[in-house]
């Protein structure tokens, strides 16, 4: 049986789970989120815990399994807590800033990028570096801000670019130069 496929999910009183059929709904504190689910996953609510079980151990089916049950605790996360990613710039002269919802970059090249966030999502710029990435779908969390990151992803010989926080570039030698004699 899958490792993380059977591990419970526990759902706190402030969390709304609706099953029909394939189709499950989530409702909490800060949002609504609804997905399809594979029609082979069998979902059983009782007692505040989400189970999913799975018809055989074929391999197609040990592998939704898994991932369908990590699907809907992410779902149940988002709608309580939601989901942020930051991103850091860095490079001289390389500035965020907020106008209204948009995001604009200035990265070094010959115009400024606009960046408009999709429903549910919002942008936020600490300083003139930092950028949040906030919502309750971690999917879309992800997405824009891989979108973000790919503007100007960060070079390995200065290390300018936008970057996750905490990512590490791996950084290369330069050029070797002449050989002194």
């Amino acid at each position: 049986m899958s490792r993380v496929g059977r591990l419970p999910i526990a759902i706190s009183p402030d969390v709304k789970v609706e099953i029909q059929g394939n189709r499950v709904t989530v409702r909490g504190p800060r949002g609504e989120l609804s997905r399809e689910l594979h029609p082979d996953m069998r979902l059983h609510l009782e007692d505040g815990e989400l189970r999913v079980m799975r018809p055989s151990d074929a391999p197609r089916h040990r592998s939704l399994h898994g991932l369908t049950r990590t699907l809907l605790a992410n779902m149940v996360v988002g709608v309580q807590k939601g989901f942020t990613k930051t991103l850091e710039m860095q490079g001289v002269g390389y500035r965020a800033q907020q106008q209204g919802d948009r995001l604009v970059l200035s990265v070094g090249l010959s115009h400024t990028v606009e960046i408009s966030p999709p429903e549910g999502i919002t942008l936020e710029v600490e300083g003139t570096n930092r950028i949040h990435v906030r919502g309750i779908d971690k999917e879309k969390v992800g997405q824009v801000a891989a979108e973000i990151r790919r503007v100007r992803p960060p070079e390995p010989y200065k290390g300018k670019g936008i970057r996750y926080s905490g990512e590490r570039v791996r950084r290369k030698a330069g050029k070797a130069g002449k050989a002194v004699r």
